[in-house]
């Protein structure tokens, strides 16, 4: 059904255009008309045509003025413009208000048919472009909550890649470095630093969820996880490395605020704890801020700037340098580490020799530590007796980079051996799996169960090993093995479909010629 809404002070034209429509478009149309400018803005407010036919001249204000007015509040109203004046001015400025048509009087039929015919065609496209619209939004209302849990919970829990992290901002349009965490907690009461019936609260803050969600996002463009017992933990993307004195106050008002509108609107008591900012790989340690941060005060909202939380560094320390270098050496990336590890060194070397000493040993000990906590080494408490005496007989830098960039490659390959070690005994016990029940309807979920690990992790070690996904290999064996039984025996069809591990026939028909070319008839025939 379209709207159209007719706009002439001569009644005879009104009649004669609904004739003229309502013959040619019968039940498909449904019009309503206005003789002076006010009446048609006024109707257009209620009636919220599809179409508008218009005359320039009406009593009162004009066609152009009063277009001007509809089209301020109906943005998709399709104009055509009728007028006894066949001027290039009311042309021009009915074109710039989205008129299609510019149809002189008196009206030639064939040309107004048309016309609207053509806006028809243009409201369609709008509706099913606004229909589409709204299945997309629909859809990502309710895959972009799953996006965001999984954001936090590779954060949180470090199970994650960079590029998964970049695949996740690209996904959720995060164009910040940086952000940091808020953690609400919940209960019945707060009674000192803790919260009340927290595993009561826990199920209301289900119920809820969605609600707290939404209010979320009224107050911080937010990335918002999953409820974790009586928590939600929020990551809000940020565009500095930390918080000056003004915004921290503000970030703590909007808090202050949002747990009292919270409380006031589910009936459940909030704290909410903020972490420092932080790259966005390392969120886990804001939310550990955010988590002591209420522990130690007995605030609503704390901050976890406002309080004594983690080591305090002298103001030109390479904090985030260490940092980067104990995480590439926990990762067993030998060039990375080593660039961190000369970085460091590069800053060391302005401080005086015997603390360059004590760091580099202190250094060398963490690596080394990290190296046997993944089992990459065989701990030995003699294995290091000579590092002292070695350490304090270097009295240059070059020696004492020298000493430390072994140290640190030695532990990190240790791990990069082991983990490559693991991964290659992982990733062979999955593939012996696989080709002892490729014949049946294995999963990879299956195959991690088998080997103990998850199927995420199970995923990327297999492919960075055999240069295939699972479902590649998988396919791949089952084709190669079909060729076999194909070439070698008489069975048919459908019982090489069978020991192959395929249930349907016709998939496994599209499967082995999409793989090899030819139908499995064709390549039985061939041979």
């Amino acid at each position: 059904m379209y709207k159209i809404m007719l706009a002439d002070d001569e009644g005879i034209v009104i009649d004669s255009l609904k004739f003229i429509l309502e013959k040619e478009f019968g039940d498909d149309i449904e019009i309503q008309f206005a003789k002076t400018g006010r009446n048609v803005i006024e109707l257009a407010e209620h009636y919220r045509p599809d179409i508008a036919i218009m005359d320039i001249q009406m009593p009162g204000i004009n066609g152009i003025d009063a277009m001007r007015e509809i089209r301020s509040t109906n943005e998709n109203v399709i104009f055509i413009v009728m007028s006894a004046y066949d001027k290039f001015d009311y042309a021009q400025e009915a074109m710039k208000l989205g008129a299609i048509e510019y149809i002189t009087k008196p009206m030639d039929r064939d040309k107004m048919i048309a016309a609207v015919k053509s806006a028809m065609s243009l409201v369609s496209e709008m509706k099913d472009r606004r229909s589409n619209d709204l299945l997309v939004r629909e859809k990502l209302e309710t895959v972009v909550p799953i996006l965001e849990n999984g954001l936090i919970y590779n954060i949180l829990f470090q199970e994650h890649f960079e590029e998964d992290i970049e695949n996740y901002k690209n996904m959720l349009d995060i164009h910040s470095e940086f952000a940091y965490m808020l953690v609400l907690v919940s209960g019945d009461s707060k009674e000192g630093n803790h919260m009340t019936n927290a595993v009561g609260a826990s199920v209301r803050l289900q119920q809820h969820y969605k609600e707290i969600r939404e209010f979320l996002k009224q107050y911080f463009t937010c990335v918002v996880g999953n409820v974790m017992g009586n928590k939600i933990a929020v990551l809000v993307p940020y565009d500095k490395a930390s918080f000056d004195y003004d915004e921290r106050g503000r970030v703590i008002a909007k808090a202050r605020e949002l747990a009292h509108k919270l409380s006031e609107r589910t009936d459940i008591s909030f704290r909410i704890g903020i972490g420092r900012a932080n790259l966005i790989g390392k969120m886990a340690e804001s939310y550990r801020e955010a988590i002591d941060s209420l522990v130690i005060t007995t605030n609503t909202v704390a901050h976890a700037d406002d309080l004594p939380i983690g080591c305090e560094y002298d103001t030109d320390y390479p904090i985030n340098t260490e940092k980067q270098l104990f995480d590439e050496i926990s990762r067993g990336r030998v060039d990375a580490a080593i660039r961190a590890a000369a970085d460091f060194f590069e800053w060391l070397k302005t401080q005086d020799i015997m603390d360059v000493r004590l760091k580099v040993l202190e250094f060398s000990l963490r690596a080394e530590s990290k190296a046997y906590e993944s089992g990459g080494m065989t701990y030995n408490v003699s294995s290091r007796h000579d590092y002292l005496p070695t350490v304090m007989g270097l009295n240059d830098m070059d020696s004492l980079w020298e000493w430390f960039r072994d140290r640190i490659t030695n532990s990190v390959t240790h791990i990069s051996n082991k983990n490559t070690e693991t991964s290659n005994e992982v990733v062979e016990a999955a593939k012996k799996y696989i080709e002892s029940n490729y014949n049946k309807n294995i999963t990879l979920e299956d195959v991690s169960m088998r080997v103990n690990i998850s199927a995420y992790y199970l995923s990327r070690i297999f492919k960075e090993s055999t240069g295939e996904n699972f479902i590649d290999y998988l396919t791949n064996l089952r084709i190669e093995r079909a060729k076999e039984l194909i070439s070698t025996t008489q069975y048919s069809m459908k019982e090489i479909c069978n020991m192959c591990g395929y249930s349907d026939p016709n998939y496994f028909s599209k499967s082995f010629k999409k793989n090899v070319g030819v139908t499995p008839t064709e390549y039985r025939e061939g041979k």
